[in-house]
């Protein structure tokens, strides 16, 4: 049922009774002061820094058509991603999560892009349950397959089987096919496992099971041992972030020892208002200046070396999780730059291994390269938006894979009124 014009008024109405605050202008000039005041570098209270400038704090504007005119830096580029039919709880206690990994290339390769890697992560309130967690080859041996089982957590089960089959997948496929990358490889994400490094600020519980249990320290060491390979052969790696939701900025601005009061509600937000090119213009309605923006033009900040949140345990400062690091600890330091695209008012994110951005040549033609990529694309570069496709499993075929699984565990599916309301479209 929609709503009658009459009641679509008496909630729009609701508007009049909300002080937004300061008003828009306002919020610009502030995002400008901490742009040229605080990030030189961005200090904790305690005077640890979290984000410092590689080179200097800067922001450039680069030309739509040019930029996408431009020769690209690396002749052949390679995507990675990987997708799930997202956590599923069965009536017998399993929550279950299934992932495969996939990669991409320009030019295309038909057999990389046969290749699979599938992981399944099983929880189970039944301690007498077994998995049989060894390496199986399937389709002629181009793709293959794992479940593993973790441990009791009950209130975390979805996120811990959802993360340990979307990174382990990803990673193991990444290693598989580290080799036939020669100049650049683009993960669909961050550049490390974000989502489970995340768990040791959540509660003890997942911090214990970080610090007791070896899986999530296996998934993390893939990560470095292919920041390692890729250092050592010299061949760039980047993660290319298309929702970036990094809140270090505006919540260390918000705990110095003299509290700023960051009116944005993610670090995103404020890169918007740094990086959004355009002016006020007479409002035709009368209702005072009205904010005209600049579609001709990708714009982007200069990289950042990042100690903050999830990003301080790869830090030099930080222990990662335990994993032994062979290189100098400040190559695997997470570095990032953000391209704002005015023609959808998105901020994507773009981290990379200091490794390779402590270079000032590697660091235009990384930089180059993505920003080619978003102005051809119109969003996403192509190579990730390819990997996306052949990992991506289809609401049809999650649908059809916990039909299977229900058959195979002689149980069913433990649905909602939610599930049985909206069916497949959300899942």
């Amino acid at each position: 049922m929609t709503l009658d014009p009459v009641h679509f008024d008496g909630i729009a109405r609701l508007a009049r009774r909300i002080d937004h605050g300061a008003d828009e202008r306002d919020h610009r000039e502030f995002a400008e002061t901490v742009w040229e005041e605080f990030l030189d570098p961005l200090e904790d209270r305690r005077g640890r820094m979290v984000l410092e400038p590689v080179d200097d704090v800067s922001r450039h504007r680069v030309d739509l058509e040019s930029v996408a005119l431009c020769e690209p830096p690396f002749e052949t580029c390679h995507g990675l991603d990987s997708g799930t039919i997202n956590p599923t709880t069965f009536k017998n206690g399993l929550v279950i999560d299934i992932a495969q990994a996939a990669m991409s290339a320009t030019p295309s390769e038909l057999d990389l892009h046969r290749s699979r890697t599938v992981v399944a992560t099983v929880h189970s309130s039944d301690e007498t349950a077994t998995v049989d967690d060894r390496w199986d080859r399937f389709d002629e041996g181009y793709s293959r397959s794992r479940a593993v089982k973790v441990p009791p957590l009950p209130r975390f089960a979805e996120g811990v089987v959802h993360a340990l089959a979307l990174y382990l997948a990803e990673s193991e496929h990444a290693m598989a096919h580290a080799d036939g990358v020669s100049d650049l490889l683009v993960l669909d994400g961050p550049l490390y496992p974000r989502g489970l490094l995340r768990w040791s600020d959540q509660h003890p519980d997942l911090a214990d099971f970080l610090l007791e249990d070896p899986r999530p320290t296996t998934v993390l060491e893939n990560y470095v041992r292919l920041v390692e390979d890729f250092v050592d052969r010299e061949v760039p790696l980047v993660g290319f972030v298309k929702n970036p939701a990094t809140r270090v900025l505006t919540r260390t601005l918000k705990r110095k020892a003299e509290p700023i009061d960051a009116p944005w509600n993610d670090d995103s937000a404020f890169f918007t208002r740094i990086l959004e090119c355009g002016e006020y213009v007479d409002d035709v309605a009368g209702e005072g200046d009205r904010w005209e923006r600049d579609t001709d033009a990708l714009t982007h900040t200069g990289w950042f070396r990042s100690r903050g949140g999830v990003d301080r345990p790869l830090s030099p400062d930080g222990d990662a999780l335990g994993v032994d690091r062979e290189l100098a600890l400040e190559n695997y330091e997470v570095t990032f730059c953000v391209v704002y695209d005015p023609r959808d008012d998105l901020c994507y994110r773009i981290e990379a291994p200091y490794a390779f951005t402590r270079d000032a040549n590697v660091r235009e033609d990384l930089t180059r390269q993505l920003l080619q990529d978003i102005a051809v694309a119109h969003g996403p570069p192509t190579i990730v938006e390819k990997a996306d496709e052949l990992a991506r499993i289809s609401n049809a075929e999650k649908s059809s894979l916990r039909e299977t699984l229900e058959e195979r565990f002689d149980t069913t599916q433990d649905r909602t009124y939610d599930d049985h309301r909206w069916g497949e479209e959300f899942a």
